[in-house]
C-alpha cells in the first residue's frame, strides 16, 4: 500500500501518534509519504521506505495570514499525483481534512481519505463559530473517520452535530523503549537523595492544569519529601515557574523543557500526574504506564478508557488536588503497594496498548477500504 500522512510536526500527542504509526506502517513494508509543514520531530532520519513532501507557503504582501490549508492541498494532490498514493490518513481535523477533501476535489477522486480525531480539534478549534461548518465538512466527507477514544467520539457527535459512525481506536505505545538504565541516570539527576519522584508532561497549557500539579506536589512534598520533573514547555510554564519560587519549593521542582526521548524521565518517577480539565485520551499517562510509572489522574474525557482505578492508576474529579495528594501519600508510604500498581501500569499498557496490536488495527482499515 502506498499511504499518505499529514499531521502537525511539532511536540504533542497527535503528531507523536501520526508519526509513530506512519513509521510501524512503514516497516511493515509498505510505502509511506509524511506531507507536512516541517519533518516531524518523532521521525528523525527519515527511514527506508518513508518520503518527507514539505509543504512550502508562498510569501505575498497581499496575504496577512499565509494559506497553508491550500498550499497543503496542492502539496497533497502533486503527491498523489506523481506517487501513486492510494490512501491519506490526516491526523487532526483542521486544517487537514479540508484540505484533503480539496486535494481529492483537484485530482477528481482519487485517494480513499482516513481523517483521525485527536482531542482539541473537536473540543476547542471545531467547535468554534468560526470553523464548526468546515470542520465538520471535512469530517462528513472522510472514508472513514477514527478517534482516540470513545469520548472524544461522541463528543463529536454532540458538540459538531455529526451524525455519521467514528471508529474508536486508542493511541498506543511502544512498551519495548523504556531503558531501565537510562531511567535510573535520570533518576539520580532528578533525586540525587534518592527521595520520591513525582512526574508531569504536557504542553502546559490552562486545560493540563499545570498548577494543580504543583499544589498536589506541595502537598505530598509536606508529608513526604519529594521531588517533581515538569516534562514539556507551553504558556502556564511562567505560571508554575513562580508558584514553585513563591511556594518555596524551587529546589525540589525541576523544569525540563522538551525532552526526546521523553521514556527516560517517565521511567524514573515513582507517581506520574495528569489533573487535566480536559484529555481526549492521555497519550502521556500512557507512556508513564507503559514505564511501570502508576498514574494519578483527573476523571475528564478519555482517561477512565485508560486508566482504571485501583490497576495501575487512580481517578479522582477534576481539581480535587487534596484528594489525589493524600492518594499519592498513602502509595508512597507503602512500597509494596507501590510495587504492585508498578506492574499494573505496566501490564494494562502492554495488554490493550502496545504498538503491534494497534497498528494492526489500523493496518486492517487501510485493507478494508482499499478492497485488499
Amino acid at each position: 500500500m502506498k499511504i499518505g500522512v499529514t499531521c502537525y510536526p511539532t511536540v504533542g500527542g497527535s503528531g507523536t501518534v501520526a508519526t509513530e504509526l506512519g513509521l510501524a506502517i512503514a516497516r511493515r513494508g509498505h510505502e509511506v509519504h509524511f506531507i507536512c509543514y516541517a519533518l516531524p520531530y518523532r521521525l528523525g532520519r527519515v527511514p527506508p521506505g518513508v518520503t518527507f513532501h514539505e509543504v512550502t507557503v508562498p510569501a505575498y504582501p497581499l496575504f496577512q495570514y499565509p494559506p497553508y490549508s491550500l498550499a497543503l492541498a496542492s502539496q497533497m494532490a502533486d503527491a498523489v499525483r506523481n506517487h501513486g498514493i492510494e490512501l491519506l490518513h490526516v491526523h487532526y481535523a483542521i486544517p487537514h481534512a479540508i484540505s484533503a477533501y480539496l486535494a481529492r476535489e483537484i485530482l477528481g477522486g482519487g485517494p480513499k481519505l482516513v481523517v483521525t480525531l485527536h482531542g482539541t480539534d473537536i473540543t476547542v478549534v471545531g467547535a468554534d463559530p468560526s470553523f464548526l461548518p468546515i470542520v465538520r465538512l471535512g469530517i462528513e466527507r472522510a472514508d472513514v473517520v477514527t478517534a482516540v477514544s470513545q469520548s472524544l467520539a461522541d463528543e463529536t457527535h454532540e458538540r459538531l452535530g455529526v451524525k455519521r459512525e467514528i471508529e474508536v481506536i486508542p493511541n498506543f505505545v511502544d512498551p519495548d523503549r523504556y531503558d531501565r538504565d537510562f531511567a535510573a541516570a535520570h533518576r539520580r539527576r532528578l533525586s540525587p537523595d534518592g527521595a520520591p519522584l513525582l512526574v508531569h508532561a504536557s504542553n502546559f497549557r490552562p486545560v493540563k492544569r499545570v498548577l494543580d500539579v504543583l499544589e498536589i506536589f506541595r502537598l505530598v512534598h509536606e508529608r513526604v519529601p519529594s521531588h517533581l520533573a515538569m516534562v514539556g514547555d507551553g504558556p502556564d510554564r511562567p505560571a508554575a515557574e513562580r508558584f514553585a519560587r513563591d511556594a518555596g519549593l524551587a529546589h525540589r521542582v525541576e523544569f525540563l523543557g522538551n525532552v526526546s526521548p521523553v521514556e527516560g524521565v517517565m521511567g524514573a518517577g515513582d507517581v506520574f500526574l495528569l489533573p487535566s480539565s480536559e484529555e481526549s485520551f492521555g497519550l502521556a499517562a500512557l507512556e508513564a504506564m507503559a514505564c511501570g510509572v502508576p498514574v494519578v489522574a483527573s476523571n475528564a474525557g478519555g482517561i477512565p478508557e485508560l486508566v482504571v482505578h485501583g490497576r495501575g492508576g487512580f481517578i479522582f474529579p477534576v481539581g480535587a488536588t487534596e484528594t489525589m495528594a493524600a492518594c499519592i501519600v498513602t502509595l508512597l508510604s507503602n512500597p509494596h503497594e507501590l510495587v504492585r500498581q508498578r506492574e499494573l501500569a505496566r501490564r494494562r499498557a502492554v495488554e490493550n496498548f502496545a504498538v503491534a496490536k494497534v497498528v494492526d488495527r489500523y493496518e486492517d482499515l487501510y485493507h478494508r477500504l482499499l478492497g485488499a
